[in-house]
């Protein structure tokens, strides 16, 4: 599993013209899921992002988490995270998970985060302002 993660001063999901999730200062979570991962990767995703201390405390240094920051986090299903471009200039997406195996495994990760999430599978506009920047590669 992956995710890539970029701490945001707002962030939004649209579809076919609507917004259909909003967030201000947190993360946006761009998850991939891979062929073969389970639940307990899913549980292992969801405690480090839950713990990722990305967020400014008193002093400027990056010694919060989303919660001790009191953010919210916006989480999109994004199966091009795996995509693998070795080989010529079209990537191949062979290691990311079908749907019908990685729909339960962003549902589990997102509901556990309490995070808004975008419409899976669904072609998406995905808006953001960028806080830092900071952006940082999760995986299991």
């Amino acid at each position: 599993m992956r995710a890539l993660v970029q701490r945001v001063k707002e962030a939004s999901v649209t579809v076919h013209g609507d917004t259909v999730s909003a967030i201000g200062p947190g993360m946006l979570v761009l998850l991939g899921v891979k062929r073969g991962d389970t639940h307990e990767d899913a549980e292992r995703i969801v405690r480090k992002l839950a713990k990722l201390r990305i967020f400014d405390d008193d002093d400027g240094r990056m010694n919060r988490s989303v919660e001790d920051a009191g953010g919210e986090i916006l989480c999109v299903s994004q199966f091009t995270l795996y995509g693998d471009t070795r080989k010529g200039n079209r990537p191949s997406y062979v290691d990311a998970a079908p749907p019908q195996e990685a729909e339960p495994l962003y549902e589990h990760v997102r509901q556990a985060l309490k995070a808004q999430g975008g419409s899976f599978g669904a072609h998406m506009e995905v808006a953001l302002v960028n806080d830092g920047p900071v952006t940082v590669l999760v995986e299991t």
